[in-house]
């Protein structure tokens, strides 16, 4: 009997491309999927884009659309990578619809009903030059943990520590660029706290990786908190039954998503939404995360589920992250590589297995190594798999008119055996999400029949009288071989899989496999893959350089001001502007300068030199908290002797001055990751 299995991705962020860090959570849901349904099972995989929060609406407010417009022209491109990633989600959709609306109210009715909803009144930040209250994400100060400036206001990115927004010290609100006051706000929170007996039972099953539950315990241990569920207007988002000006938090209403994408789907297919939701269901139901939103899918999620009546998820599948030759993606790098630019110049199927080879139950982060990359592709899909039909095809056609043996030798049924009973372990590894492991064996069974048709030589024994029916049956080996490799790496390799079928004149399946091939015509043999060639590569890096340097100048013109209110300056007119020759410049080295106060000693890289630059920000800033970020200096300011050294440009900064002061970073704001709220 079939399994019934529902997937979900993380939802895509409705305000930015894809890239190729995204693609590795759903290349991994894809190739699970299409295993599954490979297996025969009933899987269904509901996906959509998060649509809500201040960012989007501040992101449509920049390019001088509505919020609508936005999340449609994101969707639009977010639905053009997933076609050409060749990703196969069943129904993907967006949390602005009907059916989150109704889904959201629901459940927020269903728990405020049980007691669950407290009103509370709070301190919030407040924006008194834009007259809002600001959301985590929107404003930035310095770590209250470990004093790293300009962190967001909820969790830092240099020590990882989660606080308020309120915690920050010298907060600056990235809308105005003022320090925010604190004032009263009445908020509504979820009784989250009612729930740590039973998310302690359900974490340390079989629900999530032990990893996770080992660090969900932490928090478990230490009692949770309510969760603040709302937000004040302006936001942009579904408003609260019953509470004028308060908003849904986004993380509210995202992962209720995934069941108002089932819910959409369900209305075309006929099926039964209630039967995959309740209790009681025998459908298995699993989440695909990040392991940045292990605390929503495993805490706050599955108690919101519970709260509201509804069955709590099967298991959540956690992964790493992906590095790009040892060093996180950056714009400001230039290694921030959409999925667009990837497929301009690189087929998506290489990425896939690529990933597939790296993938494992785990959740350590893993490096995407270019040279490793082609190598790799290169040696296994083009040398070993690709090229056992390219070594029998040519054969079977010129010489049997495309016919097979009629029978299949009797002393290789043996080894056939073999090869189909490999399925149960590859299968196992599938499973378990194991893909790296069934990349090895599934190579292991090409090598074997690389090295048959090597020591079989039908390219010997065809010039020979009287081997005719032995080189058939050969080849009728090899491509049997080569239609076993296939289908294992089916959930993998789609396109090469539909190639393979019509190139085999048949349907890929594992029930199939209960019999060799014979007595069949193939069609005439087509190149099925081709190798990576390193200038692809290069291009590659290229158009992402380029890419990521007018995303920075772009994301540096739209940045609020941070400056100090000093009267405004004589004015100068637009000849004495472009005078000043404005670079984004990497801060490669920067250390203080000895018997200097204020001075600390910049080595940037300008693109085509590097500079050496003296800035009076040790106040502010510590000389090794700069390394690895971007400022923005005038680089054709004439070189000023000092007693330290010659001064080479200058860096731009902005505030009051002393530790109250801020280079202009071209990279502030910009996220790696896809959940920026």
């Amino acid at each position: 009997m079939s399994r019934k299995i529902l997937v979900t991705s993380a939802l895509p962020y409705a305000n930015g491309d894809l890239h190729i860090g995204h693609l590795l959570e759903y290349i991994q849901t894809d190739i699970w999927v299409r295993y599954q349904r490979l297996m025969g099972n009933q899987c269904q995989w509901v996906w959509a884009d998060d649509a809500h929060g201040t960012p989007i609406m501040l992101r449509a407010q920049q390019e001088g659309i509505t919020p609508e417009e936005l999340i449609e022209k994101s969707k639009a491109s977010h639905e053009r990578d997933i076609a050409g990633f060749l990703l196969s989600p069943d129904n993907f959709h967006t949390t602005h619809s009907d059916e989150n609306r109704e889904m959201a109210e629901l459940i927020y009715t269903r728990l405020d009903d049980a007691g669950l909803i407290i009103k509370k009144t709070i301190k919030q930040l407040y924006d008194a030059k834009e007259n809002m209250f600001l959301p985590d994400r929107y404003v930035k100060g310095i770590c209250p943990n470990c004093g790293t400036a300009d962190q967001y206001g909820d969790n830092c990115e240099s020590c990882s520590a989660t606080y308020d927004a309120t915690e920050l010290k010298k907060p600056i609100s990235q809308v105005s660029g003022t320090e925010p006051e604190l004032r009263d706000s009445e908020q509504h929170f979820f009784a989250l706290s009612e729930f740590n007996d039973m998310l302690k039972q359900w974490t340390a099953g079989p629900a999530v990786q032990e990893e996770v539950g080992n660090k969900l315990k932490e928090w478990l241990d230490t009692g949770l908190q309510n969760w603040d569920i709302s937000r004040n207007a302006p936001y942009f988002g579904f408003e609260i039954p019953n509470a004028p000006g308060k908003y849904f938090y986004v993380w509210l209403d995202a992962p209720i998503g995934y069941i108002a994408s089932h819910l959409n789907l369900t209305k075309r297919t006929g099926e039964n939404f209630e039967d995959s939701w309740n209790p009681n269901s025998d459908v298995e139901l699993y989440h695909f995360i990040g392991k940045d939103i292990i605390n929503f899918h495993c805490l706050f999620w599955p108690a919101l589920l519970e709260g509201a009546g509804f069955r709590k998820p099967t298991g959540v599948f956690c992964h790493g992250f992906v590095m790009l030759d040892d060093n996180k993606m950056s714009k400001s790098r230039g290694t921030f590589v959409t999925a667009a630019t990837w497929l301009e110049h690189i087929k998506p199927e290489y990425l896939r297995y690529y990933y597939a080879c790296k993938l494992n139950s785990g959740i350590t982060d893993f490096n995407l190594n270019l040279d490793d990359f082609v190598t790799r592709v290169n040696a296994d899909l083009v040398g070993k798999v690709v090229n056992i039909a390219s070594r029998c095809a040519g054969f079977i056609s010129k010489q049997f008119d495309g016919m097979l043996s009629e029978q299949y030798p009797q002393t290789m049924l043996a080894d056939y055996e073999k090869l189909v009973n490999s399925k149960s372990v590859i299968s196992d590894h599938y499973e378990t999400r194991e893909f790296g492991k069934a990349m090895r064996e599934i190579m292991l069974l090409a090598e074997h029949a690389n090295t048959y048709i090597n020591d079989a030589e039908p390219w010997v024994k065809i010039k020979q009288e009287g081997n005719r029916e032995e080189v058939q049956a050969i080849c009728t080996v090899g491509l049997n071989y080569f239609r076993i490799i296939m289908t294992y790496l089916s959930p993998v390799l789609p396109e090469l899989s539909a190639k393979t079928e019509s190139f085999l004149n048949t349907t890929l399946s594992m029930a199939a496999l209960d019999s060799p091939l014979v007595n069949h015509k193939i069609e005439k043999f087509k190149p099925l893959m081709t190798r990576i060639e390193p200038a692809q590569i290069e291009k590659l890096m290229a158009a992402t350089a380029a890419q990521n340097q007018s995303a920075q100048a772009a994301s540096a013109a739209a940045s609020p001001s941070t400056a100090s209110h000093e009267p405004v300056k004589d004015e100068i007119d637009i000849g004495d502007f472009e005078k000043i020759d404005l670079r984004i410049a990497d801060i490669i080295d920067a250390k203080p300068v000895e018997g200097a106060d204020k001075l600390i000693e910049l080595t940037l890289d300008i693109g085509i030199e590097t500079r050496t630059v003296f800035a009076g920000i040790k106040a502010a800033y510590d000389p090794s908290d700069l390394i690895g970020r971007q400022t923005v200096m005038v680089a054709n300011l004439k070189p000023r002797k000092m007693r330290f050294g010659v001064s080479s440009g200058m860096v731009l900064a902005a505030g009051p001055g002393g530790s109250d002061l801020f280079i202009l970073s071209p990279d502030a704001g910009a996220q790696a990751g896809m959940r920026a709220k």
